[in-house]
């Protein structure tokens, strides 16, 4: 790692959490430079839905790239970008009724939400976002103005105007309706908050802590949009691309969304991004906004390929086969701890377990590494170990990653308890010394006191002595 340590910025992250070299990686596997095998709960923070180096992808890539076909283009036409759009349209959209323009943007999650923060703007004519606690959307500027956590908030780099944040669903109580709260806002002239462009929301936020929304609560949030001319924009670049089952993470809710981000797995693995907007919300003018890497030929020949999953449901039934099979074992581990009041929360392929224990999740996510797991964690206090595994792992090696998971979080539990016994026996070693010295103490008085008496009756007897001689 000297390397790393001498050249690389200190901002590097989960380096820091896996630290190993790694070398190659296959379907849910990684290997680093020493041969040391992992099991991959990670998945590139939901960029690998479809696994390491996907033979489908590789394949195509090598092909593509023996013809010379168009690498960087802009925004020129090529067969890659025309393959990959008519691929999505036929497989994804129209199958569920949907309508949508595609806009490609720069290469990652973070250009496409500034690109519908932008539009929504644009096309309303306000500059408000709704955001909600916990959100996260990405790391530059406008896109951290949408994002909850003040780890990444900072003051100085962060424009903090034009958004407001209000509770998500369940943010208080499973009892306390936040989408009526809002709807409450929106009615009051005096709230003060401004009636914004759009809503911005992540069906399950992911990085906040495995938060899942209810179908009722997003339902009453496209209401609210109707009802008062704002845009709805679903943030589906993490949990999007099937990773809650289906290929959107909103079907099953049944709304309809005026803009979709969309990014990471979309790529297999390579920088993708775009914004997909209703046909009457498309009111650029040429050239309004642009970038240099908007559209990656390569990786729309992966996604192109990839697309193919989606052409019937045997992806779908078995994500929720092995959901069953997660939270089945997610709930037997709750149980064998439960005097740590854990949680669990999730759906499709991506879980939380919250541990409300100081450090204890990172101690477990240490453990599992040392033991071959990738797994991260999630929440403003990394209190939620999260179980993240491309949706195309074996159930075998489900299985043996949660059997690591299981044991790490067994070792740091019992490693946990002995320290407090230590802790505890020195306390109580501790209070008998201090008992004994009092103990002892108390034996030293009753031997002064017994000194004060003989000596109180030896001058008594001196003084009938004296006396006596006296006379």
């Amino acid at each position: 790692m000297e390397t790393f340590n001498k050249l690389e910025s200190e901002v590097r992250s989960y380096i820091r959490s896996f630290p190993a070299v790694f070398e190659s990686a296959k379907g849910s596997k990684l290997y680093d430079e020493n041969g040391n095998e992992y099991i991959d709960f990670f998945a590139g923070a939901g960029t690998l839905n479809y696994g390491h180096n996907n033979p489908i992808v590789s394949k195509a890539l090598i092909e593509y790239l023996k013809q010379d076909g168009v690498v960087h283009g802009l925004d020129i036409a090529t067969t890659a970008k025309r393959e990959f759009m008519e691929k999505f349209n036929d497989t994804i959209l129209k199958p569920r009724h949907m309508e949508y323009k595609f806009q490609f943007c720069g290469p990652t999650g973070t250009d496409a939400v500034e690109t519908a923060l932008k539009l929504a703007r644009m096309v309303k004519g306000r500059s408000n976002i709704i955001a909600f606690t916990n959100a996260f959307h990405g790391m530059t500027m406008g896109s951290m103005s949408a994002t909850a956590n003040e780890f990444y908030r900072e003051e100085a780099f962060t424009n903090r105007s034009d958004v407001t944040f209000v509770p998500f669903d369940g943010y208080f109580d499973q009892e306390v309706d936040t989408a009526s709260i809002l709807k409450q806002l929106l009615e009051d002239k005096s709230s003060g908050l401004d009636l914004p462009a759009a809503i911005i929301l992540e069906t399950i936020q992911a990085e906040g802590g495995i938060n899942v929304a209810s179908k009722e609560w997003l339902q009453e949030i496209e209401n609210l949009c109707h009802e008062y001319d704002i845009l709805l924009i679903v943030d589906d670049i993490q949990v999007g691309n099937g990773r809650t089952g289906s290929f959107f993470s909103f079907e099953e809710a049944g709304i309809n969304p005026d803009i979709v981000t969309l990014s990471k797995s979309i790529g297999g693995g390579l920088p993708l991004s775009l914004v997909l907007m209703k046909p009457e919300l498309d009111q650029w003018e040429p050239g309004q906004h642009s970038g240099t890497f908007r559209g990656n030929n390569l990786a729309f020949i992966a996604a192109s390929r990839l697309l193919s999953y989606w052409e019937d449901d045997k992806l779908s039934r078995e994500i929720c086969k092995k959901e069953q099979l997660l939270r089945d074992r997610l709930k037997d581990i709750s149980q064998e701890y439960d005097t740590m009041e854990t949680y669990i929360r999730g759906r499709g392929l991506i879980y939380g377990l919250q541990i409300p224990d100081a450090n204890f999740c990172s101690d477990v996510s240490a453990e599992a590494f040392s033991q071959g797991l990738v797994i991260e964690l999630s929440g403003a206090e990394s209190d939620v170990i999260k179980f993240l595994p491309p949706l195309v792992i074996e159930e075998e090696i489900l299985e043996e990653g949660l059997d690591i998971v299981e044991e790490a979080i067994y070792t740091v539990y019992n490693r946990r308890e002995s320290i407090n016994q230590i802790l505890n026996y020195d306390q109580v070693y501790q209070n008998e010394s201090i008992n004994q010295e009092l103990d002892q103490k108390d034996t030293i008085n009753q031997i002064l006191d017994q000194k004060d008496s003989i000596n109180h009756v030896l001058n008594q007897k001196e003084s009938i002595n004296q006396i006596m001689n006296s006379k």
